[in-house]
């Protein structure tokens, strides 16, 4: 980890208890998700984010030198919360290969993290019933958890 990313994780920490504290002020969370997952996937996962605000995707992967794009949606998972809870909007017009999602705690240290291929997003975005999926893109968590697959942590078994 180079000097930038430290700092930036050192920002991202206090920020973190910026935002618990905040959350027990106003019962409101402050927002910072989206930016912790991003740096949650890069440091857990190793891939490389891309300059703010690139058209489609967050972060870049390398696999047999082939450079995948990956969105990186976040989301706090509060004890006792809604299983139907959804991401933020995912923009199928968008170019990219695939999504993480980040699931956090109510600290925002992650817990877990998904990843699912650009089809069957698709497939579950454009899927007839629900007007927040097909009109903002907003999967629920556990539709997102079901096309995709864990890849943090992996469990002892799926390591061998």
């Amino acid at each position: 980890m180079n000097k930038s990313n430290e700092e930036v994780f050192e920002i991202l920490g206090a920020a973190k208890k910026l935002a618990q504290r905040y959350r027990t002020l106003t019962g409101k969370p402050l927002g910072i998700a989206g930016e912790v997952a991003e740096f949650e996937a890069a440091r857990l996962l190793g891939v490389e984010l891309v300059e703010a605000r690139q058209a489609g995707y967050d972060a870049t992967r390398l696999e047999n030198g082939v450079k995948h794009r990956l969105q990186i949606k976040g989301r706090g998972v509060l004890p006792g919360a809604s299983k139907s809870q959804r991401l933020g909007g995912i923009d199928v017009k968008k170019e990219f290969d695939g999504v993480l999602l980040v699931l956090m705690d109510e600290y925002l240290n992650a817990m877990a993290i998904y990843e699912a291929d650009r089809e069957p997003v698709i497939g579950a975005i454009t899927k007839p019933g629900s007007k927040a999926r097909n009109e903002r893109g907003a999967l629920a968590v556990s539709n997102f958890i079901s096309i995709g697959r864990k890849v943090w942590p992996l469990d002892e078994a799926a390591k061998t």
